[in-house]
């Protein structure tokens, strides 16, 4: 085939480091609006991005021409320095190394960018861990707590 042609969709999940909740009500839409500029410009498009104080969550559409590992590298990178200049409090705004990805069904895509854009009611009752847990178990990914959180 002369041509690369891809449709993947990818759920997105990484956290602050040490699960810090810097996301407030003064960064946190405009964080969310620069996480998805980042993945537009390696035109991995966003499809929802928000999150709840110490995480984020991102459905986008991945580029067949950058691999998930580069992108979520720049995506950390270019975040962490811009969310630096939001002001003092910010100055230590670092995110975790890991992250976790999850395919998505085409069908679902909405129910997935609902589940995100409903972030703040869900934390009411779940955790970060649970929920991650919650991720890891439906999509059977082997994991070690051990070596989950920290």
């Amino acid at each position: 085939m002369p041509q690369s042609l891809s449709k993947i969709y990818a759920h997105i999940i990484f956290s602050t480091k040490h699960r810090i909740p810097l996301i407030d009500d003064e960064i946190g839409e405009s964080l969310f609006r620069y996480l998805g500029s980042v993945c537009q410009a390696f035109e991995c498009y966003p499809i929802q991005v928000g999150g709840y104080m110490d995480h984020v969550h991102i459905l986008c559409r991945l580029s067949p021409k950058v691999s998930q590992s580069k992108l979520l590298a720049e995506i950390k990178r270019q975040s962490s320095k811009w969310a630096k200049t939001q002001g003092e409090k910010y100055s230590s705004f670092y995110w975790q190394d890991g992250y976790s990805a999850f395919s998505v069904n085409p069908e679902r895509k909405e129910f997935v960018a609902n589940y995100i854009k409903n972030q703040k009611q869900h934390h009411q009752e779940n955790s970060y861990r649970s929920e991650v847990l919650t991720f890891l178990n439906k999509n059977k990914v082997a994991y070690d707590l051990k070596y989950l959180w920290d």
